[in-house]
């Protein structure tokens, strides 16, 4: 599976190593993510998503069934 969150749809950037002499190389920012399993009240089960800590907040400020309803709406969640 990619370096995407499940949540958020955060993914890996691109951009440069600048070193002293300002030669530059590319390289990847990654996403802060995290493999985490959840308890899903409304469906009674467990479910492992590939979240942000980004995602991290935003399922504990609005709630997993919420976050999820505009993940899926969003088109960032994934089987």
């Amino acid at each position: 599976m990619s370096k995407i969150c499940q949540i958020t749809g955060k993914k890996a950037m691109v951009g440069n190593n600048v070193s002293h002499s300002k030669s530059r190389t590319k390289r990847t920012f990654d996403v802060n993510l995290f493999t985490k399993k959840f308890y899903w009240v409304e469906q009674d089960t467990w479910i492992s998503l590939k979240v942000s800590a980004n995602g991290l907040r935003t399922i504990n400020k609005v709630g997993l069934d919420a976050a999820i309803k505009k993940a899926s709406d969003k088109g960032y969640l994934y089987a």
